[in-house]
């Protein structure tokens, strides 16, 4: 039987950087008419669409979103809810990363809230690790 040996594979929508694949995030002077050049950067900006649009927010997808920015007005955050929230919301949206852990930091004196989502790409098993900061 024969040995197969596993290559990484090369998507051919990032061969050329010249052609956007999506739109960038934050909407912005800069990535207005910039645009994502590679899949990894268009599917993290897919999950920050996912995670800071509200729900009902979006015209015709009552469902879509997980509207993070509601958290810094809670008393206290429940991790597990949220983390089955935004497992929910990529497994539906954002088939193409699988969610390894959520943690979340709050400072009482600068009134601010961090959120840490680290997952995994499915196209190239690669990790990324996004941190999302709230001010009130």
């Amino acid at each position: 039987m024969p040995i197969l040996q596993s290559a990484k594979r090369k998507n051919l929508l990032n061969l050329n950087k010249n052609v956007t694949i999506g739109v960038a995030f934050p909407l912005d002077e800069k990535n207005m008419f910039q645009g994502t050049t590679s899949v990894l950067d268009q599917i993290k900006s897919n999950l920050l669409n996912v995670l800071l649009t509200y729900p009902g927010e979006r015209i015709n997808l009552p469902n879509f979103g997980v509207g993070l920015k509601q958290l810094i007005f809670e008393q206290k955050i429940d991790l597990e809810s949220l983390k089955n929230n935004i497992q929910s919301q990529i497994n539906r949206y954002v088939p193409d990363i699988k969610l390894k852990g959520i943690r979340s930091e709050t400072s009482e004196n600068e009134h601010a809230i961090a959120i840490y989502l680290t997952y995994n790409y499915l196209l190239d098993n690669s990790e990324d690790t996004i941190q999302l900061n709230f001010n009130y």
